[in-house]
């Protein structure tokens, strides 16, 4: 069977012959200015919401300054949201009172923030059900975040993490093997060839994995 395009809204087809409607391609749901999503990223929930955007990225307006960047295969959970920069108070001074969204100043406003960081997401990466990733948060390729957990800061490749805050509970691999992916970067190849050689790229065999790169 021919794996969907990056263009279709709802990827996954149902015994009955429809789309189910929780599961959305990224790519096709989402248009925003400030959201870059990379083919073949999922996301998943129970009740569809009529604005992905808005559902995974509440605080990330049309004039955000920050962006959020998702990669490529990238899976989803219900309930993950993403907490940009935007949704910051300054918290520099006395208070973090936010004077500005009451006053209408707007930049001007001593109240408002500075500019914050991207919050990017590698390739491959799981997010479990219910995680927030915290502005700023740099997710590593083939990481996998564990559902409920908080992340902040930088993520390393194809690390396991989970808790509030986030912490590394194990790598999935061991050193040499990681290095081995991320020059592979099996995410890169053309979809036919990913889904002809689906075993190698789930399975644990390196050079099985190496050979189907020549090929």
């Amino acid at each position: 069977m021919e794996f969907p395009s990056p263009a279709t809204r709802n990827p996954v087809p149902l015994t009955d012959g429809s789309q189910h409607q929780g599961t959305v391609f990224l790519s096709a749901a989402i248009d925003h200015p400030r959201i870059v999503t990379g083919d073949y990223s999922y996301a998943s929930c129970h009740v569809p919401p009529d604005d992905w955007a808005a559902q995974l990225a509440p605080y990330l307006y049309d004039f955000s300054p920050e962006k959020l960047v998702i990669g490529k295969f990238c899976q989803i959970a219900d309930g993950v949201q993403f907490i940009t920069a935007s949704a910051n108070h300054r918290h520099d001074g006395f208070s973090s009172f936010p004077f500005m969204v009451f006053t209408g100043r707007g930049p001007d406003s001593p109240s408002m923030p500075a500019p914050g960081p991207d919050t990017v997401v590698g390739n491959d990466v799981w997010i479990g059900q219910g995680a927030r990733i915290m502005p700023g948060a740099d997710i590593g390729n083939g990481a996998i975040i564990a559902a409920g957990s908080v992340v902040t800061g930088v993520v390393p490749a194809y690390a396991i993490m989970g808790g509030n805050p986030a912490k590394v509970i194990r790598m999935r691999l061991d050193a040499p093997t990681i290095a081995a992916l991320q020059e592979i970067a099996w995410w890169e190849w053309e979809i036919d060839k990913i889904a002809a050689h689906e075993a190698e790229i789930v399975g644990a065999d390196l050079a099985a994995l190496r050979r189907a790169a020549a090929g």
